[in-house]
Order: structure tokens, then sequence, then C-alpha cells
């Protein structure tokens, strides 16, 4: 059987399902490669690793009906490096064969059977402007964890009450909370983050996309055009966050946000040789960054801020302060602080409904 479909189309179609495969070792082979489907007037591909499903949809007219398994990574390669156009797919017994001008390429297929196919949701899908989630969602991503021994943690935390909705995502180092007026289409629930962020990366060229939640599977779906990105809540209690939010402060500081990001990328310099720590003295005379330890202070820069209070000195692990500074795009922040070894409280001037904490490291006054 030969069919023709778009370079392109085809590359984009596999890449997107293969992020959805399993790459764990021991897995069975049924999870690690790509189910493609052809049914005369569409072309289905399947992939899933349990926790999370791909379906994606691309219409194309064929004479027959056909399915395969088939390994995607060096398919993947090949395509890639086509030139744009049109390739020719030839469906054969053991293998497919991709053919375009004078190349071709021969690629295996997967003896592999019975593949799980995502949930069917009978729940009403609602839309959601994309706008929502890639203001919100990634002011919250880089903070959740990714180490598996402490799932909920590895999740985004939705937790909808009284018609307002609460965005929470933590590491047990920092933490980041968005707040909204309207819960709309969500409900309470644990989302992997590493699910979200594939929705973001897929939703980015879209103004809407849908969402549909069944509190009987324990399942989210996003519909993005043609692709249909499934995903399994994460089971547990996310940990009572609100305890380690300051109720009190002694120092408020407003700077620039471009500047501290500059600034701290040049100090990080050093501070590599020192844990990775730089240490924030702000005073009336302005925010200087120093490594932690230098002896007589080789490495320093000075910034210029508002200061309001006390003077303090703290010390944080520059990558904390890069993802936070990197994600936000205000012109200026705001810094709350307590003491140099209390959580500090990060927001963006003019937008109460987020903030972002940072645990400080230890260090002597």
């Amino acid at each position: 059987m030969k069919l023709t479909i778009d370079k392109d189309v085809f590359f984009e179609s596999i890449q997107t399902a293969y992020k959805f495969s399993s790459d764990k070792i021991n897995t069975p082979t049924v999870l690690q490669g790509i189910y493609i489907l052809l049914d005369k007037t569409n072309m289905h591909f399947y992939a899933t690793d349990l926790n999370a499903f791909c379906h994606i949809t691309i219409p194309i007219i064929t004479t027959k009906r056909a399915d395969f398994f088939t390994e995607p990574k060096k398919l993947m390669e090949f395509l890639q490096i086509l030139p744009a156009g049109e390739v020719e797919v030839e469906i054969q017994e053991t293998g497919i064969q991709i053919v375009q001008g004078k190349t071709k390429g021969n690629f295996q297929l997967i003896d592999a059977k019975d593949l799980p196919y995502p949930p069917e949701l009978k729940e009403e899908e609602q839309l959601i402007k994309t706008e929502f989630l890639t203001e919100k969602l990634s002011r919250l991503l880089f903070t959740a964890s990714t180490d598996e021994a402490r799932p909920v943690l590895t999740g985004i935390n939705f937790v909808a009450v009284g018609g307002e909705l609460t965005l929470v995502a933590t590491d047990g180092f920092r933490l980041s909370v968005i707040k909204e007026k309207r819960a709309g289409a969500f409900s309470s629930m644990i989302v992997p983050s590493g699910f979200l962020r594939e929705v973001l990366r897929e939703a980015k060229n879209h103004k809407e996309v849908g969402f549909t939640f069944s509190e009987k599977e324990q399942v989210v779906r996003f519909t993005i055009g043609q692709k249909e990105l499934y995903s399994r809540l994460i089971d547990g209690e996310f940990p009572p966050y609100e305890r380690v939010i300051p109720d009190e402060k002694r120092t408020t500081v407003t700077l620039n946000r471009d500047e501290l990001l500059r600034n701290t990328k040049i100090i990080s310099i050093f501070a590599r040789d020192y844990s990775n720590v730089i240490v924030y003295d702000f005073s009336e005379k302005g925010l200087l960054l120093a490594p932690k330890k230098e002896a007589n202070a080789e490495n320093t820069t000075m910034q210029d801020i508002e200061i309001v209070g006390e003077p303090v000195r703290v010390a944080f692990n520059f990558r904390y302060m890069l993802d936070f500074l990197n994600n936000v795009s205000s012109e200026e922040i705001v810094i709350e602080l307590l003491r140099s070894d209390a959580p500090t409280l990060f927001k963006v001037k003019g937008d109460d409904s987020f903030f972002h904490i940072i645990m400080p490291v230890r260090i002597q006054e």
C-alpha cells in the first residue's frame, strides 16, 4: 500500500507522538513505539506511556485500511534531514519505505499488539484561551519538582474553591502561587508538570484549546487543533504550602528585573566555586551582589534599588533566582524580606495575582 503525505506534517506528527511514548528500560515494546492507523479518510498517530496519551489525526485519502507499529527514532532522524515537500510512504509486511526523489529509506516495523487507547471521555469540552496557559502556567512550571520520589511535587496543584482558582507548584525549596478570580473549566486536581509543558509547546500557535476533565476517569484532555493530549492526574495529597508563606516583613525592595537578571548572571560566574550561592545585600546604598564566602569581596556588582525598612543580607542558590527572573516579564519586581533565614517573597509589581517564594541559604551575619 502506498500513500503520499507532506514531509513536515508527517515528521511533526511522529515527533509529537514520540514524546508520549516510554523510554524507560524494560518497558513493553508496545509503549516504546508509535501506532499508526489509516482508515481511508485519516491517518491516526497513537502513543502512550500509560500515564499520558497522544492521538493525532491527519486528513488523508487512501484506498485501503492499514495499521502498523514503528520505532520512531531513526524515522524521525531520516525525515528531519529531508527537504520540504511530499514523501511517498509504502507500507510493506515487515517495514515501511519512505521515498523522496532519489532518496529512499527503509524502516522495520515493531511486532506489537494491543496498544492501550486513551480513555473515552464523555464530559463536555470547554474552550480555554491559550493566553491563560502561556501567561499563568509559564510562571509555575519551573518551580515543580523533577524528583519522582515525591510524585505530588512533580505536578501543578489546581485548587478550585467558591468559583476561584489557585495554582500552586513547589519543589520544597521554592514555591509559586497564582490566584484567579474565576475557576472556569478547572476543578481541584494535580496535573503532571511535564505534561503541561508539552501542552504549552503545542498550544503556542493556537488562540484557544479545548479542555475536558473526567472525574470518573481521573484524566484531563487538551484538544489542540488535530491533536488530543491526555494525562492521568497525580494521586496524592499536596503538602500544606500555606505554612511557608510569610505573614510579616521588615523590608520591601523594588528594583529593575532586567538589571537584577544581568547582575545575577555576572556574579554566578564566580559563585559556581561557592556551591552556586550568591549573597544579596540590601541597604540604602543599593543592592550589592557577591559570591558566598569570597574573601575581600573581589567580585561584586551594585544595583540601585528602592528600599523601605531595615537593611538585610540574604543568600540564594543563583539557579533559583535565574529561573524566577527568566519566567516573569515585568519591568520591575518587588521583594519582601523578614530575616536572612526566613522565606523571601517575590512579586511582579502591579500584579497581586502571583507570588514566588525562595528559601534562602543560611549565612553568617
